[in-house]
């Protein structure tokens, strides 16, 4: 169990300093482009994201658990031959994934916009940023094949390092690109956001140095690995591509199931606004929800990302060896993980959704702004269980269900959406999206428990305290925030909503901790590691 601990402590770290920072930068970034500039960043990223995991086939964590499958049979020379494999084909698509976008990137413009917004110059802004960001493609899958490499060893630094050095690299250029293009040189926003999104292709070309580096120094004891099995299975390339796509098609889905919600919203949501009569503020409220709130909200969903990369190798080798009980447990962990991680979020994000949004983009309209992200902040805890439990479906060799899951929950997006959003306006959209992905996650539960004959009673019973925890919580930080609204009005001051922020995220966070620990509830989900906390905790109480 250290293992996945270690490695979702790495991985977890890596990708919250990653989408942090992802966070951190729409402030300078909203404020020089606006709401429109964010729109059109959205309109480039969605059908990027799409092609993104697509060209990759899901590859990358199928090859996390290829790699981990024959190691555990200690035949290191198989995983070594997929990995050349598997690169010579993610050359390959990434080249067509890069052209099918750039050659599409008028109609998905097209496309994209309502009758009332196609004009000539908008279609040209759109397709020029989606052209723009097409040029990630051609490095990024060869990048994804060598963190999945990694994983499948158990070495989870290289994707977590490369992570936050391709994201820092991708910011830097971003900003300062941006800033030239519309102070210096006096450009058009369009243009700045063009260079915005080609910045995804300046932070892979150093992501995947800096993993350049980590092969260069890992790869003599990968080669003592080889030099030193007994036996391998010999497979041909042809069997090792058909067990690795194999695992990766449901890979696939789990790469692109926000995308994919986020694309029927892209070509449905101005045009059930407009219907609903808000088309004037469609393109605010579509940035507000998929850009602007969606980067608060990811930062607890994280969590669920860095768990079901670490768990995934660990859960496959018991699932292989048919250790029953160690997968049983290690499944009840993971999902409890997430439980006390996750919900406590968004619990907070919920309740200080005004502050936290005045705190990152303003007051502007932040009664409105803020009150969508109120009802997408709980939609982060069904897309971290819906990653983590699609993740342990293709440890234990269910993958194929996820095709099930993911269509149903599309389904009901689709069916749902633009009838949500003429009854109940831009929130209307996150509650076709909550609801879809719920139904998602429940069946993977379904087909968990159907699978393995695996017992939801422990998770059921720490979930239920975990949530009387955090309604406490929550009651604590409401106190903190009303008291200090009466005083100072965080709906009229950008620096009250900040301070009303961390106060209620400071309070909140040190009084769920405690009372997590004297519950024993952290011991009982993390293990003895959080005893280290007794010296603190004394220290304290004699204070």
């Amino acid at each position: 169990m250290s293992k996945i601990l270690k490695g979702t402590m790495i991985l977890t770290g890596a990708t919250f300093l990653s989408k942090f920072l992802g966070m951190i930068y729409t402030i300078p970034f909203e404020q020089m482009v606006g709401a429109e500039g964010i729109a059109l960043y959205f309109y480039a990223y969605t059908p990027y994201n799409i092609l993104l995991s697509l060209s990759t086939l899901g590859v990358p964590m199928a090859v996390s658990k290829f790699v981990s499958k024959y190691n555990s049979l200690e035949d290191y020379q198989t995983g070594r031959d997929m990995f050349k494999s598997g690169m010579q084909l993610m050359a390959v698509t990434g080249i067509v994934a890069f052209l099918f976008l750039f050659l599409s990137a008028e109609q998905i413009a097209i496309h994209s916009l309502s009758m009332d917004e196609g004009s000539a110059a908008k279609v040209a802004d759109v397709t020029m940023v989606i052209k723009m960001v097409s040029f990630a493609l051609l490095i990024i899958p060869c990048m994804s094949i060598i963190r999945g490499f990694f994983q499948g060893n158990e070495s989870m630094a290289p994707t977590g390092i490369s992570q936050v050095i391709e994201q820092i690299v991708r910011i830097i250029f971003l900003l300062i690109s941006v800033y030239v293009v519309l102070y210096i040189v006096e450009g058009s926003r369009a243009t700045a956001i063009g260079f915005s999104t080609f910045a995804a292709f300046i932070g892979a070309v150093a992501s995947l140095l800096v993993l350049a580096i980590f092969w260069k120094k890992r790869k003599p004891h990968l080669d003592k690995l080889v030099e030193q099995q007994e036996y391998t299975y010999d497979l041909s390339k042809k069997s090792m591509l058909k067990e690795l796509l194999g695992y990766a098609g449901p890979f696939v889905l789990v790469g692109i199931a926000t995308p994919l919600y986020q694309v029927i919203d892209q070509f449905t949501f101005n045009q059930a606004m407009s219907e609903a009569g808000l088309g004037e503020i469609s393109d605010s409220s579509l940035s507000a929800i998929h850009v602007l709130s969606h980067k608060l909200v990811i930062i607890p969903v994280t969590l669920g990302i860095g768990l079901s990369l670490a768990m995934l190798p660990a859960i496959t080798r018991s699932f292989t060896k048919e250790y029953m009980t160690q997968l049983n447990q290690q499944i009840n962990q993971a999902l409890q993980i997430i439980a006390l991680l996750i919900l406590p979020a968004v619990v907070g994000l919920s309740v200080l959704a005004y502050e936290a949004y005045g705190s990152f983009y303003g007051t502007y309209k932040v009664d409105y702004f803020g009150t969508l992200l109120r009802w997408y902040a709980p939609v982060g805890l069904f897309f971290a269980l819906y990653t983590v439990t699609s993740s342990i479906l293709q440890g234990i060799n269910r993958q194929n269900f996820a095709v099930v899951s993911l269509g149903s929950g599309l389904l009901i997006k689709i069916l749902t959406n633009s009838w949500f959003i003429v009854e109940f306006g831009a929130k209307g959209s996150i509650i076709s999206t909550g609801l879809a992905v719920l139904v998602a996650v429940s069946l993977n539960l379904w087909r968990i428990h159907r699978a393995i004959d695996f017992s939801f009673k422990q998770v059921y019973k720490r979930t239920l305290l975990i949530a009387i925890i955090s309604t406490i919580m929550a009651a604590v930080v409401f106190v903190v925030q009303w008291s200090i609204g009466l005083l100072w009005n965080p709906m009229e001051s950008r620096l009250a909503a900040f301070f009303i922020l961390v106060l209620g995220v400071g309070f909140g966070g040190i009084l769920y901790m405690w009372m997590a620990y004297k519950t024993t509830l952290l011991e009982r989900i993390l293990g003895g590691r959080v005893r280290f906390l007794d010296k603190f905790l004394r220290r304290s109480q004699r204070g």
